[in-house]
């Protein structure tokens, strides 16, 4: 059986109240139109984005796994959807070789250049049929719900989430410095995206 539990993350992340004392220091906090911080690149063949089941199993939350370098692997995905994932990190001392992201301190929303780590989360819904991603506005006027990853069935342990048409994963960066975080991003309101995107399971 797949461990339901994984030890602490295992690198460094710069805290948000660290990173807002910088940037007023260095010159004042952004408008309303812009972000604090930018978004890069990343490789997105080196991350999976996992439902991961809490203590029995009866509610999940979001996993993202990185392969930070080769050797021996961070995680094994099984064939067919919805695709079983093995989180083998877990069972090894995984320092320089994975990284995990499990809350909102590892990973947040961002659609276009708009960081919405303050506006909306990131939940997992389970169905009788499928287990989704979505992300939910937490303040009024926000925006729409949407649906960013689904596993496409329904079964039980860790599942790979299929990140919906118009999404990937982006690197969050401060001054154009990588950060420990990142973003569930869309260039576009999936509305009016190629693709869309936006569903209420």
């Amino acid at each position: 059986m797949f461990p339901s539990a994984l030890p602490p993350a295992r690198f460094p992340v710069l805290g948000l109240a660290t990173l807002l004392l910088i940037a007023c220091l260095g010159g004042g906090l952004p408008s309303r139109s812009q972000s604090l911080f930018g978004a890069g690149e990343l490789d997105q063949g080196r991350f999976l984005v996992v439902a991961a089941p809490i203590g029995s199993g009866i509610r999940y939350q979001l996993n993202i796994y990185e392969q930070v370098r080769g050797g021996r692997p961070c995680f094994a995905v099984a064939e067919g959807r919805p695709a079983a994932v093995n989180p083998l990190l877990a069972s090894f001392d995984f320092t320089g070789v994975c990284s995990r992201y499990i809350d909102a301190n590892g990973y947040s929303l961002r659609v276009a250049d708009r960081d919405l780590s303050s506006s909306y989360r990131l939940t997992v819904v389970r169905s009788p049929n499928d287990t989704y991603l979505m992300a939910m506005p937490t303040q009024a006027g926000a925006g729409p719900e949407m649906m960013v990853a689904r596993t496409f069935g329904s079964a039980g342990g860790f599942l790979k989430l299929e990140l919906e048409p118009g999404w990937r994963l982006m690197r969050r960066q401060f001054k154009g410095r990588n950060l420990g975080h990142v973003y569930l991003y869309n260039p576009a309101w999936p509305s009016a995206a190629s693709g869309g995107g936006v569903a209420v399971p």
